[in-house]
C-alpha cells in the first residue's frame, strides 16, 4: 500500500502530538504525587467553583481513566461532586408557587374551642360543626390543628374531665360554702369569730350562713336546715356544694344536705384554687371592709357583714361578670341628673349614681 505524501505527513504529525500529550499526562502524574507527598495526610480545601470545575472535567473523563492519572482527590469524590451539576439543572424550586396556604387564625381558634368544650367530638364531628359555621375544613385540617395544640382525638380526649370542664358543665347548680375569721375586741379580750358563707357560683349572690364564737354540731345541723328549706333556703334548685375539709362539716351536716337532694363534695386537701370563688369573696369582704373595722360585740360584726353582702350586691362591680353589679337597683340609669355618692359603715364603702332629673 502506497500512501500519498500528505497522508505520511499527518500520521507523523498525529503520532508526535499523542507522545507529546502523553509526556504532559505523565508529567502532572508526577505533579500530583508529588503534591499528595507534599500534604501528606492534611485535607485539601477547595471552593465551590473549584469543585464544579473539576467535576465537569472529570466526567468527560470517566472513572478508569481517573484511577490512572493519579489525582489528588478520588474519582468517586469527582464524580460524586458531579451530581448536584445534574440537580441544579433540573432544579425548578425557584419557579415553585407555595404549598396549601395555612388556615387563618380565627377558624383555627374555632376547632380549639369546640375541641376544648367538647371532650366526646371528633374530627368529623367538629369538621361538620365548622360548616355549619360556613367553614369548609377537612378532617385532616383538624386533625392537625389540634394535634398542634396538642389535643387528642375523641377517645383519649374524654377519658378524663378536668376540674375547669365540671364547672363550667354544672355551674348552674353548684354553691360553694367557707369559713374565715374575725377577731372581735370584748371586755375579757379578743374573740375569735367564725363567719359561714354560701355563694351561689353562677351568678356570685352570697349569704351569711351564720356567725359564732363557738360553733359546733348542733349549731352546723340547723345552719344545714336552714340552707335546705323548701321555701326559701339558699341551697334550693342547687345540685352540689362544695366545701373543704373544716372538721365543722360534719357528717350529720352532710346527711341533711343529701337528704334535701345537695351532694356535698368535699375538696382534696390544701387546694384553695378548687373553690377559687369562695376564696376570692373572703379577700374582698377581709381587705375592703372588715379588716378595715375593730369590733366589740357580735352585734356590730353582724351588721358590718351584712352591709358589706348589700353592697356586694347591689353597688359592686365584679370583674368575673363583664364587669356588672351581681343585683342592680336600675338596669337603666339615666345619662343625666346630679351624680350622688351613696354610702354605708360611715363612708368606708362607697358607690355612684345619678339621681332621676
Amino acid at each position: 500500500m502506497i500512501l500519498h505524501p500528505w497522508q505520511s505527513l499527518l500520521i507523523a504529525l498525529a503520532g508526535w502530538v499523542n507522545r507529546e500529550q502523553l509526556a504532559i499526562v505523565e508529567y502532572l502524574q508526577e505533579e500530583n504525587r508529588v503534591l499528595r507527598e507534599q500534604w501528606g495526610k492534611k485535607r485539601l480545601r477547595f471552593s465551590d467553583a473549584q469543585r464544579r470545575s473539576l467535576a465537569a472535567k472529570a466526567k468527560a473523563v470517566g472513572r478508569k481513566a481517573l484511577q490512572k492519572v493519579g489525582c489528588i482527590v478520588t474519582p468517586d469524590t469527582l464524580l460524586r461532586w458531579y451530581r448536584p451539576l445534574i440537580a441544579r439543572k433540573y432544579d425548578e424550586s425557584a419557579q415553585r408557587g407555595p404549598g396549601r396556604p395555612r388556615k387563618p387564625e380565627d377558624i383555627r381558634e374555632v376547632i380549639v374551642r369546640m375541641a376544648r368544650e367538647n371532650v366526646s367530638w371528633g374530627y368529623t364531628r367538629i369538621q361538620g360543626a365548622l360548616k355549619n359555621l360556613g367553614h369548609a375544613v377537612g378532617r385532616t385540617t383538624v386533625r392537625r390543628v389540634m394535634l398542634e395544640h396538642g389535643l387528642d382525638a375523641a377517645p383519649q380526649r374524654g377519658k378524663g374531665m378536668s376540674w375547669k370542664t365540671f364547672l363550667q358543665i354544672h355551674i348552674q347548680q353548684i354553691a360553694a360554702a367557707d369559713f374565715f375569721t374575725v377577731e372581735v375586741l370584748m371586755l375579757h379580750g379578743l374573740v375569735r369569730y367564725r363567719i359561714l358563707f354560701v355563694m351561689e357560683l353562677a351568678n356570685r349572690k352570697v349569704t351569711l350562713a351564720g356567725i359564732t364564737s363557738s360553733p359546733g354540731g348542733e349549731w352546723m345541723k340547723q345552719i344545714a336546715r336552714n340552707l335546705t328549706d323548701g321555701w326559701d333556703g339558699f341551697l334550693k334548685g342547687k345540685k352540689y356544694m362544695l366545701h373543704d375539709r373544716d372538721p365543722l362539716f360534719t357528717d350529720a351536716f352532710r346527711d341533711i344536705l343529701r337528704t334535701a337532694g345537695v351532694d356535698p363534695l368535699k375538696l382534696p386537701a390544701r387546694s384553695p384554687n378548687l373553690n377559687s370563688f369562695a376564696e376570692r369573696w373572703v379577700r374582698s369582704a377581709e381587705s375592703e371592709c372588715l379588716e378595715r373595722m375593730i369590733f366589740f360585740s357580735e352585734a356590730a360584726l353582724w351588721r358590718a357583714a351584712n352591709e358589706f353582702v348589700a353592697h356586694y350586691h347591689e353597688e359592686r362591680n365584679h370583674q368575673g361578670l363583664e364587669n356588672r353589679l351581681i343585683l342592680p337597683r336600675n338596669e337603666n340609669p339615666p345619662a343625666n341628673g346630679a351624680m350622688e355618692c351613696h354610702q354605708r359603715l360611715g363612708g368606708l364603702l362607697k358607690f355612684y349614681r345619678r339621681m332621676a332629673a
